[in-house]
């Protein structure tokens, strides 16, 4: 297998494997609560990520990270996968799965409005309106269509929502100083952040249940959302010549989400989900059109 299609395969099964953590979101959430389930997911992760890196030979990687920058790594840790994992998790819990899915797509165009005051980058004409198409289709889904009511199914739900979109474009963010391996630098991570997960856990729900339903649910999110996707993306970019044609494959990921949504929940894709999701994902596209068009200036 050549190193780009090698490329294509673990991008498409990360793909694959982000399209259906918003159903296993909604089943778990059904047993555990957001933050029991936080505090599983990071246990099973821990286990996946040390036996890809015991796998590869790397495992040594992680005392280096460790040593090196503990406390920039915890402050990573407690962004992904506390906060961000808690605050998401409990928008699922408040929301259809149909509409908190496609709100956390709009993380990107939130990376945009927070590079400027932090990495110094400006708005351009693009960017402007890439907000715009992913505000509306924001607007869309959380009214189902009836933007001018401003009626929604939960405004708290909606608002954590968008608060997740904050916190991983910010994690993301601070994760551009990270020069460490990123597989080795996550695990070190989520290690550190597991004390604040288990305390915070423990002080608000109690500690999870020993239910094989509980268990299997925070599984199944661990190790494919949490663990796996990661690595798999990670190889992707590794093995690619042509980043923009991996990085395209995640504009599959929401519709196939739907698709799973609808068949395994059983919940009725409403037409205004479509509607904002389209609109959403055409202003990621415009964001990468921003992207190539500063390429070819930058190489002429």
């Amino acid at each position: 297998m050549t190193s780009q299609k090698l490329a294509y395969a673990f991008g498409i099964s990360a793909v694959l494997m982000w399209s259906t953590v918003a159903t296993a979101f909604k089943l778990a959430l059904a047993v555990v609560s957001p933050a029991q389930l936080v505090l599983l997911a990071s246990l099973f992760s821990i286990i996946v990520l040390l036996l890809c890196l015991l796998k590869q030979g790397r495992l040594s990687l992680v005392w280096q990270c460790a040593r090196s920058r503990p406390w920039y790594l915890l402050s990573l840790g407690a962004i992904n996968p506390f906060l961000y994992y808690l605050v998401l998790f409990q928008a699922y819990d408040l929301l259809p799965a149909q509409q908190a899915q496609p709100l956390n797509y709009t993380w990107a165009i939130t990376l945009s409005l927070l590079a400027v005051p932090f990495l110094g980058q400006r708005l351009r004409r693009q960017d402007l309106l890439a907000m715009a198409l992913g505000y509306m289709g924001v607007l869309i889904i959380a009214t189902r269509g009836d933007v001018f009511s401003m009626q929604f199914d939960s405004v708290p739900g909606v608002v954590l929502a968008l608060l997740s979109t904050l916190l991983w474009a910010g994690y993301w963010i601070l994760n551009t100083r990270n020069q460490q391996d990123p597989i080795a630098s996550l695990l070190v991570a989520f290690v550190m952040s597991l004390p604040m997960t288990f305390v915070y856990c423990w002080w608000s729900d109690g500690l999870p249940p020993f239910e094989l339903k509980a268990w299997a649910g925070a599984a199944y999110v661990g190790v494919f959302e949490m663990g796996l996707a990661f690595v798999c993306w990670v190889m992707a970019l590794k093995h690619t010549n042509n980043t923009s044609s991996i990085s395209n494959l995640i504009f599959i990921s929401p519709f196939l989400s739907l698709l799973f949504i609808n068949k395994i929940l059983g919940e009725s894709i409403e037409p205004a989900t479509y509607v904002g999701l389209v609109a959403i994902i055409s202003g990621l596209l415009v964001q990468q059109w921003r992207g190539k068009a500063r390429s070819a200036n930058q190489a002429t």
